[in-house]
């Protein structure tokens, strides 16, 4: 699905700050972690229920996007994070559908968070955008946090709906130009 990520994946790097957080630690596609281990790093980060989730049917019988997806190893080689990024679409109330690119879930060990890895996977995914033709990136998560680090925002979604229940606050855009996005529609899976 080249319309949604760049075409080659950035290579595998190594992540600093000036605290040392995350100083030995280095972000990989996620495409060469065993898929077992990136299950049962999710179900120890939000709960085998997160499968009940509104997200979970917003990506139902899709595939993570590759070049958007990754994977925090530890210092010790360990998977200690993931992101995945899948293919959605917005369809407005003339049928018409908007392509976007749904982020999350964002997962750290719970042990490990508070440590930078989620926040470099936010910034490796964002950075891997195609900057020819960066499609608007939605997810459901925490406003303050998105915003101040991203500029994720709830105001463009509030005529938004989903596929089961959700909290309107924390249903967040990310986009260039937010003209482009229609003020109304239904989010689900993309099918093209």
């Amino acid at each position: 699905m080249a319309m949604f990520c760049t075409p080659a994946l950035p290579a595998p790097s190594r992540s600093s700050n000036r605290t040392g957080l995350m100083s030995d630690a280095r972000l990989i596609p996620l495409d060469q972690i065993d898929p077992a281990l990136v299950e049962a790093l999710l179900d120890r980060a939000f709960e085998p229920a997160r499968r009940q989730r509104t997200a979970y049917r917003l990506r139902e019988g899709l595939d993570p996007l590759p070049a958007l997806s990754f994977a925090a190893l530890d210092d010790e080689d360990q998977l200690v994070g993931t992101i995945q990024c899948w293919p959605v679409a917005l369809t407005d109330p003339a049928g018409r559908r908007h392509p976007l690119i749904m982020v999350g879930p964002v997962a750290v060990l719970p042990e490990r968070q508070g440590e930078g890895f989620g926040k470099a996977l936010m910034t490796a995914s964002i950075a891997a955008l195609d900057p020819r033709a960066p499609l608007p990136q939605v997810m459901i998560g925490d406003p303050d946090y998105y915003g101040r680090f991203w500029g994720f925002s709830a105001e463009p979604t509030g005529g938004w709906t989903l596929p089961g229940p959700f909290e309107k606050h924390r249903l967040l855009v990310r986009c260039a130009n937010r003209a482009v996005l229609a003020r109304e529609g239904a989010l689900g899976p993309w099918r093209g």
